[in-house]
């Protein structure tokens, strides 16, 4: 008769949920990120892109001639991850690599042409993903959002 009340009361308590993690910024943030991620891949995922190698491209872009170094930097990555990266970008014909004058060792960057199309179409997709996912915001929330995670960032990097 035991097991038939241990039973009926797994059957009948409540599904457990989250809320004891709610309450801690880093976890709520996380939960976001992961959501708004996860649809952010499948945004550019039919334009032939990961998340790195949009980020890679999206710096690329906005810095001509950038070097392999200050990519890594930028991204806040390992030299070696930038590699990787780099030689995706490169075979898929978005950026070229051209050696820097007097320095045998660095690469200077530069999005093609190719390169330069497809972070538009990217650029138009991802707004159209964000604007999707922040409905439920007001412009004026959706900015102080923004604001807000930039101040974060701002304080971790002036540490």
């Amino acid at each position: 008769m035991a097991k038939v009340a241990r039973k009926q009361t797994a059957t009948t308590a409540p599904a457990p949920n989250d809320e004891v993690l709610r309450q801690f910024y880093g976890y709520s943030m996380k939960q976001s990120y992961l959501l708004i991620r996860d649809d952010m891949i499948q945004t550019i995922e039919p334009l032939g892109l990961r998340v790195a190698t949009f980020s890679a491209l999206a710096i690329i872009n906005a810095h001509p001639d950038i070097t392999q170094t200050q990519l890594a930097q930028a991204l806040r990555i390992e030299r070696s991850g930038v590699v990787v990266l780099v030689d995706e970008l490169e075979n898929a014909d978005l950026i070229g690599r051209n050696r820097v004058p007097g320095d045998r060792r660095s690469y200077a960057l530069r999005a093609t042409l190719a390169g330069q199309k497809l972070w538009k179409k990217a650029v138009a997709a991802v707004h159209a993903h964000e604007q999707a996912m922040l409905s439920a915001l007001t412009e004026d929330e959706q900015k102080t959002l923004k604001d807000l995670l930039r101040r974060i960032g701002a304080a971790e990097q002036s540490d």
